[in-house]
């Protein structure tokens, strides 16, 4: 046999296709990577200034015309309503004016990300400088000293999403990436929902009385976690039953290309281009990571929109996975799961 006929017969086209498209994918994980981190820079951060009324306005003004646009400033009442905005998430930091003296404080949350919290100290010390004022920061929702950088709730939430797509496609190679009919289907979406409630309970436990890495409640953590594990299986599962393995890589395409980068985990969204901080808190590693530092650092405030997310994700790819089930054909679907090694396995 001729070496071309051996290439041909070594490599389908079938295969030729699927690694040009896991090129493609390595492509756009490193575009989207480098592309999202290789240049933090704090933008429009939604920031409060407390000062007297006489020079409200006008410090106001001058923090937004800074170079670069790093600030979203905006008048806050006093300091105890700066605080309840910082806590509800609504704004990063502020600036509290002393009516008396020259030094003024920042207030910073480090649990919501300790990068972004010394980036804008670190900018109103020097817009302070011109005026010979000093600033002295206050940190009035710090990440645990075990949680270096505030990264924690981040890697945990990608260890619950790379959980999810991982039992999906196992699910998917052992008997086929589409269900054989609706009680396959079922079985599917029930030992996802299982694995699900036992990633997230174990996830928890792990960065909580383990490891004591996050602060806030074992059991909305592990909450958190089962919605996380499940929303991106059912997708994972609901893009295979479509488009049969091209939906394991897609899953990868939506949620560690897409996703992990944009989740302001290694940098708050604030910091990162206006297209991952666009779609990052659509997609379910962002959603869940924003969710997780509520739960830790900031009393479970503002987790609703992301909790509606995580439940899109998950209700529209149980949905997708059921209904893709029940258009098979019975003996459509036998062989297709006959001819991609199927066993016994749901």
């Amino acid at each position: 046999m001729t070496f071309a006929g051996e290439v041909k017969n070594a490599v389908t086209t079938r295969a030729a296709l699927l690694v040009i498209g896991v090129l493609g994918l390595q492509l756009l994980f490193i575009a989207s990577y480098v592309g999202a981190l290789h240049k933090p820079d704090p933008t429009d951060v939604p920031f409060g200034v407390v000062a007297p009324q006489k020079v409200s306005g006008q410090l106001v003004t001058q923090l937004d015309d800074l170079p670069g646009g790093p600030l979203d400033p905006r008048a806050v009442s006093d300091a105890a309503e700066a605080r309840r905005q910082i806590m509800n998430r609504d704004i990063d930091g502020a600036l509290l004016v002393s009516p008396t003296g020259r030094t003024d404080t920042v207030l910073v949350a480090s649990g919501g990300g300790t990068v972004l919290a010394d980036s804008l100290v670190r900018i109103i010390a020097r817009a302070e400088e011109p005026r010979q004022r000093t600033v002295r920061a206050v940190d009035v929702a710090p990440a645990s000293p075990e949680d270096f950088d505030g990264l924690s709730s981040f890697y945990l939430v990608v260890g619950w999403c790379v959980g999810g797509y991982l039992c999906a496609s196992i699910l998917a190679i052992s008997a086929g990436t589409r269900p054989a009919n609706r009680q396959r289907a079922l079985i599917r979406t029930g030992v996802m929902a299982l694995y699900s409630i036992a990633g997230g309970i174990g996830g928890a436990v792990i960065v909580g009385p383990v490891l004591g890495a996050l602060p806030g409640s074992v059991w909305a953590l592990s909450g958190l976690g089962a919605l996380v594990v499940f929303s991106v299986g059912m997708i994972t599962l609901a893009l295979e039953a479509l488009t049969g393995i091209v939906g394991i890589g897609l899953a990868v395409l939506i949620i560690v290309i897409a996703g992990n980068p944009s989740a302001g985990g290694a940098f708050p969204l604030p910091m990162l281009p206006d297209f991952w901080r666009a779609v990052g808190p659509a997609l379910p590693p962002g959603a869940g990571t924003w969710v997780a530092r509520s739960i830790a650092y900031f009393e479970g405030n503002a987790v609703t929109g992301p909790l509606l997310v995580l439940s899109a994700w998950a209700v529209a790819g149980t949905v997708v996975t059921l209904l893709t089930a029940m258009r098979h054909r019975p003996d459509e679907a036998t062989r297709a799961a006959t001819a991609h090694g199927g066993s016994n396995l749901a």
